[in-house]
């Protein structure tokens, strides 16, 4: 493997770590711009199929870095994307606290705390976005994830129901040949 690959890895996935306000999801349209659209490393459908995977897969979001890093080189590559999403954002999140604890009582900081919500949430939301196109799963697709996230938001049901249900109407729709 080259080690333009693993070095390419660090830079993308360690900026990216320090984007993260909002957690690994709210960073996920920038990963597919880098993955997909700029270093060209999987087509938007490959993205589409790792995002799932890492969603699915029980642990924290951020496997979406580390089964595109394996993808992307094997086992180091897994490696490597994993230490660059996750040391960057440790390093910020402690000096973040140290200060928090420090100064968290001026009006400047309570405000600048609180201007990270919309983003973070504006973040997230651009994220569905992002892995819902990049599926490229079409009308059906698109109606099922606009019913699971419906179903979720609005009612009790647990979420595993509609993923469920969702998966089961999408393969039927796929042998009756309309997905």
């Amino acid at each position: 493997m080259e080690r333009g690959v693993f070095f390419q890895l660090v830079v993308t996935f360690g900026t990216i770590s320090l984007m993260a306000i909002g957690g690994a999801n709210a960073v996920v349209p920038e990963i597919h711009r880098q993955v997909v659209e700029i270093l060209g490393w999987m087509d938007a459908p490959t993205f589409a199929r790792l995002f799932a995977i890492a969603q699915t897969a029980p642990g924290p979001n951020i496997m979406l870095g580390s089964v595109i890093g394996w993808h992307v080189a094997g086992t180091a590559g897994l490696l490597v994307a994993t230490t660059a999403l996750l040391l960057p954002s440790c390093l910020l999140a402690l000096a973040s606290s140290r200060g928090l604890q420090r100064f968290g009582g001026h009006r400047v900081v309570r405000i600048a705390t609180l201007a990270l919500v919309p983003i973070a949430l504006g973040l997230m939301l651009a994220s569905g976005v992002v892995a819902t196109l990049a599926a490229d799963a079409g009308v059906i697709g698109y109606a099922i994830t606009a019913a699971t996230a419906l179903v979720t938001y609005r009612s009790k049901v647990n979420p595993l129901v509609p993923m469920a249900v969702g998966t089961l109407a999408y393969v039927l729709a796929w042998y009756a040949g309309i997905a």
